[in-house]
């Protein structure tokens, strides 16, 4: 009788090791066009005065894409860091993240080589919001599988919350982008807000959440 091991739970150590790969090949990636730009310098007897000049927008969008690939890298890090299996849906889940980390060195190449529009905005911070949601949704599919992972459910809360936050600010960010196009991407910097709209969405839930009712107290004591 054949066994649908597809379907079953798997350790989670080689998928995290793949994670890793995928990640650091995306984040080697950035780097690439600015290669092919010292090159073309070089030929053109450019000096490195003048090519940091030049390709300032480049270098730019250079550090703003690492330093993003590696926040996620973190954060995916402290996600999975108590996972001790996964799933299917939870691996397809992953590799919708992995899908929006390896495509972000595309608009990044874009925003460093053409000319800023509201479309080129919408491709990049879009692409950022995609990465926070395929976050939440991991985190959400964690809550409802809580025996795939060891961490405790107010950490799992604490992680949909955050992604919540994120996904709320870089959605204003996005509508600055476009409402200032083209030079709109200083709304990114409303992700420093990221701890305190999430301390405010915690305050926002308990308010909500009824109290649990005390059990009554048996009768004659």
């Amino acid at each position: 009788m054949a066994h649908h091991t597809g379907t079953r739970p798997f350790r989670s150590e080689r998928f995290k090791a793949f994670v890793d790969a995928v990640v650091a090949i995306a984040m080697t990636l950035l780097i690439l066009p600015l290669m092919e730009s010292v090159s073309d310098a070089a030929s053109g007897d450019i000096g490195t005065a003048e090519f940091l000049s030049e390709h300032s927008g480049q270098l730019l969008s250079f550090g703003l894409s690492f330093l993003l690939i590696a926040t996620f890298w973190m954060g995916h890090h402290r996600q999975y860091r108590d996972v001790e299996f996964v799933t299917g849906p939870l691996l397809w889940i992953n590799v919708a993240w992995m899908a929006t980390i390896v495509w972000l060195p595309v608009p990044t190449a874009m925003i460093g080589q053409m000319d800023s529009d509201p479309l080129q905005a919408v491709v990049y911070i879009g692409t950022l919001i995609m990465t926070q949601v395929t976050t939440l949704a991991g985190w959400l599919y964690l809550s409802r599988h809580p025996e795939l992972t060891t961490a405790a459910a107010d950490t799992i809360r604490a992680g949909v919350i955050g992604d919540v936050a994120a996904i709320l600010l870089f959605s204003a960010a996005l509508t600055i982008a476009v409402a200032a196009s083209p030079n709109g991407y200083s709304g990114l910097f409303l992700l420093l807000l990221s701890d305190p709209m999430s301390r405010l969405l915690n305050r926002l839930l308990r308010k909500r959440t009824p109290e649990p009712t005390p059990p009554a107290s048996p009768t004659g004591t």
